[in-house]
């Protein structure tokens, strides 16, 4: 398994999407968005990276999706298949995406 390192950068885009989630659905949630970038996601044009995080209460999920650009994104929710997967995991959770670029990261010493 290789590993990604979160850094700034003026060359990439981040798009974070932030699910309020029943806990029960939580993983099923988790399911559909790793099934998502497995079968989508990862196959489109300026896909870097993913990390889905699950809070300890179950009642959030976050998928964090590094993308080379903001048209990137665009192109991508343009896509069908990219539609369904948002409608089915809106249908578990309610999303709040927005786009940002990395500021700042720290490692340890």
């Amino acid at each position: 398994m290789s590993e990604t390192t979160i850094r700034p950068s003026g060359h990439l885009v981040t798009l974070v999407n932030v699910f309020e989630v029943d806990p029960v659905k939580q993983e099923e949630l988790v399911t559909v968005l790793n099934e998502g970038l497995e079968k989508v996601f990862r196959h489109r044009p300026g896909f870097v990276s993913a990390h889905i995080l699950a809070s300890k209460d179950g009642s959030r999920v976050v998928n964090y999706v590094q993308w080379r650009s903001a048209q990137d994104i665009e192109t991508t929710l343009a896509d069908p298949a990219a539609q369904e997967y948002a409608r089915r995991t809106g249908a578990l959770g309610k999303p709040a995406p927005a786009v940002y670029s990395v500021v700042s990261a720290v490692t340890a010493a």
